[in-house]
């Protein structure tokens, strides 16, 4: 079933508007081959970044940019997403191609980049009943495949050496997110979280690595061929730095340990029946990609995963009570919260 709350789009709501002419001018003078008229219309989806979709004539772009409004510091980077996408497209990386970044904010009220409009599928379940059962378990390998591209990735080599900090990224990341679910006080507090604050720093694994991370890595967040088990675009390049792989992979896991919520979940699938691999299975696979045996300590790589969300989440709480959330859906995922936080903790239960 395709989630028609955040497919598609539609005219530009009323807190995001800005002048198109000033729009237009700047792709006249900064995107090679665009002519107008031009058209605007906002997708449906995209919960922190308002995203566009920029028609003319001849061909119709994507535009990103930061949400109006105050913003909490460090949040709505676009200009970092325009960065990876360009470094990852010179390896062949599926993403697409960014025509240009504006950091002017006279232009249309905040800064903004434009890509191109990349036509395919997008799965909204990650179930997947618009594909023939046979043809499922090749849609998940494809996912598969694509993130342990990504973490096999030279980052250094690309231009990106300086993308985040090596190293510590577990602490710096539950630091992070720790401090904006205490500073939003207007999104209010949930007691699981709390308990994952006190409980995560005292239970990160010993060891670590570096390399390209999504940061968001979710089955919603991929074009598909039209036709093919076969990924065109990774989308949602906000959350991407330097960081741990197996973090970003367990991220992407959190699909195995999730009811169908607002994002996809497959908890309560036979995922037999459905065609799907087991998540043991779908383990192994990365593993086999990337060089590795197994995955020690996966039930705190998850438990983190789902304290972060629920913090993603909180921060799009907050959005909403100040009236800056970018999605109409928006409260669609504050009411998952309470559900994240508790999957979190007893997550960090069976993590020990």
């Amino acid at each position: 079933m395709t989630d028609a709350g955040f497919a598609g789009a539609g005219a530009v709501r009323a807190a995001h508007r800005f002048d198109e002419e000033r729009l237009a001018q700047w792709l006249s003078a900064h995107v090679e081959g665009f002519a107008g008229p031009l058209t605007v219309e906002q997708f449906n989806g995209g919960q922190s970044n308002p995203t566009y979709k920029l028609v003319t004539p001849q061909r119709s772009y994507v535009m990103r940019r930061k949400p109006p409004g105050v913003l909490l510091k460090g949040a709505h980077a676009i200009e970092r997403e325009a960065r990876v996408l360009s470094a990852l497209e010179t390896v062949g990386f599926p993403v697409a191609h960014v025509h240009g970044l504006c950091a002017d904010e006279t232009v249309i009220g905040t800064s903004f980049y434009v890509m191109d409009m990349v036509e395919g599928r997008i799965f909204w379940d990650a179930k997947l009943p618009e594909i023939d059962r046979d043809q499922r378990g090749a849609y998940f390998d494809a996912m598969n495949a694509a993130i342990a591209r990504l973490h096999g990735v030279d980052h250094a080599s690309i231009g990106l050496g300086d993308f985040g900090r090596p190293g510590s990224y577990f602490e710096r990341q539950i630091g992070r997110w720790t401090k904006q679910y205490l500073d939003d006080a207007e999104a209010g507090r949930d007691p699981n979280m709390d308990r994952l604050i006190e409980w995560l720093p005292g239970h990160i694994p010993d060891g670590d690595e570096t390399g390209i991370v999504h940061g968001d890595f979710r089955i919603d967040n991929m074009i598909f061929h039209p036709t093919e088990p076969r990924i065109l675009a990774v989308l949602d390049w906000e959350l991407s730095t330097l960081g741990h792989p197996l973090a970003d992979f367990a991220y992407h896991l959190m699909m195995y340990r999730m009811p169908p919520l607002t994002i996809p979940g497959l908890v309560g699938t036979d995922l037999a029946a459905a065609g799907l691999p087991q998540e043991a299975d779908y383990v192994a696979a990365y593993c086999r990609r990337t060089g590795r045996e197994g995955i020690d300590n996966l039930d705190f790589y998850l438990a983190f995963n789902l304290f972060r969300f629920a913090a993603i989440c909180h921060g799009i709480k907050g959005r909403l009570v100040r009236g800056t959330a970018a999605s109409p859906q928006a409260s669609r995922l504050v009411a998952d919260l309470p559900i994240l936080a508790e999957l979190g903790w007893k997550q960090a239960l069976l993590a020990g």
